[in-house]
């Protein structure tokens, strides 16, 4: 039935690119012409705005599914229309006297083939989570290129085809399991963030993950830590946080997921500032345990005046996005080894406590986005297999799991929270975290 459809919206739409010029500048005024302008006219119209029936469970799926259709309608019809106006023009090139209405018949097909285009790809532009925003400015640069653009709308229609079929086979995964609420804890999720960032209500910093743990059962609170400061006033923070919650819901305990920096900020909230008792368990994500040596080495080698003036400008910066007492300087030191590997000393692991981490890496640079790419080969000199910032080695604490990248593609250390909201082959990190609530679950916690 799907093929039959592509085939007469095709055919319609071939039939309204070719026709509806002869018909508007060339066919004789009767009755017959009337009904088959307005049909191919109507024909037209509604196979664009209607390119394909309500298939996706999103109305953004379902208008990035209608995108790529018409894109692929616009590729065969243009073909078409290309070979037929050719053909069209070399006959009646002919005659002596090529008429007007000719290139009226061009200009017409030229525009209706521009409508489907431009419908098609605008869709695709707005709703695609995949694209992003280099492969819209290079498709946008290739636009202007012979050839080079034509293969560049059929990588857009690859990738964006891609996205349409895995994010609706995830919506049907999710309404097979809704009733068994697999993610549905005991105790809820605290998501903790890492360094220089912030728990904004509309950006959320851990991409699509919290909704799809939602949907699937869990309740999900938030650190709303500031996003610079040293670990110990992170932690006490986050115990503040962590009773309010607990007082509020009667929870009893959280389970704390924690990415980066988040993860020693937890730490330092269980084992000093007295919140053992209302934490269950602490799975840290990429957390540099033992830090980094290359953030020792780089803020040893970066004159003082710069440091001040970096320090100066992110604060400033900081404190008008709402953090109250921003400290650059404090959070970048606490991260180094020596901080750590000191800290480590003074933190130990609450009894009772269950403590858990997980770790990735990148295979090349290239696998980080900016500026994870320039970092990895950096850190990879002073620390090893990294993710861009934070070492293997590093990052395990307690029970730990390696996350192996599939293929060539590595895991960064923005992947692992879903920074970039990128579907990367080989490793869905939404049903990961989906999975780790589960087992957490499936465990009592």
């Amino acid at each position: 039935m799907k093929y039959i459809r592509r085939i007469i919206h095709t055919l319609l739409l071939l039939a309204g690119v070719n026709a509806l010029p002869l018909l508007g500048w060339v066919w004789p005024s009767d009755g017959t012409r009337l009904f088959l302008l307005l049909f191919l006219a109507a024909a037209f119209v509604c196979v664009n705005i209607w390119p394909i029936p309500k298939m996706c469970p999103t109305k953004r799926i379902q208008r990035l599914a209608e995108g790529c259709a018409l894109l692929r309608l616009f590729c065969v019809t243009a073909t078409a229309t290309v070979l037929i106006q050719v053909l069209w023009l070399s006959w009646l090139a002919k005659d002596s006297l090529f008429p007007i209405w000719a290139l009226l018949d061009l200009l017409t097909a030229v525009l209706l083939e521009a409508v489907i285009f431009w419908n098609g790809m605008l869709r695709v532009y707005l709703t695609s989570v995949q694209l992003g925003i280099g492969h819209r400015v290079k498709a946008a640069l290739c636009g202007w290129i012979p050839l080079v653009n034509i293969w560049y709308l059929a990588k857009i229609i690859r990738i964006a085809g891609e996205e349409v079929e895995f994010e609706t086979q995830k919506w049907e995964l999710d309404a097979v399991r809704a009733e068994n609420e697999i993610c549905r804890t005991k105790y809820p999720l605290l998501m903790v963030h890492g360094v220089f960032f912030r728990d904004f209500r509309y950006l959320n910093y851990w991409g699509r993950i919290p909704k799809e743990l939602v949907r699937n059962g869990a309740t999900v609170y938030y650190g709303q830590q500031q996003s610079a400061a040293a670990v110990e006033d992170s932690g006490k923070e986050l115990a503040a946080r962590i009773r309010q919650i607990v007082e509020e819901t009667g929870c009893g305990k959280v389970n704390i997921i924690a990415h980066s920096k988040g993860g020693l900020d937890s730490r330092a909230a269980i084992a000093h500032a007295g919140c053992a008792p209302y934490v269950a368990t602490l799975t840290t994500i990429n957390t540099p345990h033992r830090g980094c040596i290359f953030a020792e080495y780089l803020l040893n080698k970066a004159p003082e005046a710069l440091r001040q003036k970096a320090a100066a400008a992110y604060n400033a910066a900081l404190k008008r996005l709402g953090d109250p007492n921003p400290d650059f300087l404090a959070a970048v030191t606490d991260l180094t080894e020596s901080a750590c590997l000191a800290r480590n000393q003074t933190t130990p692991d609450a009894p009772g406590v269950l403590y858990e981490s997980v770790m990735s890496y990148c295979r090349k640079a290239r696998h980080g986005k900016f500026p994870l790419n320039m970092t990895y080969p950096i850190v990879k000199h002073f620390d090893g297999l990294n993710d861009g910032l934070v070492s293997v080695e590093s990052a395990k604490w307690g029970t730990f799991t390696l996350l192996e990248p599939k293929g060539k593609r590595g895991i960064s250390h923005g992947d692992v929270i879903d920074l970039n909201r990128e579907n990367i082959p080989g490793f869905d990190v939404r049903e990961f975290y989906v999975k780790l609530a589960a087992d957490l679950k499936r465990r009592g916690y």
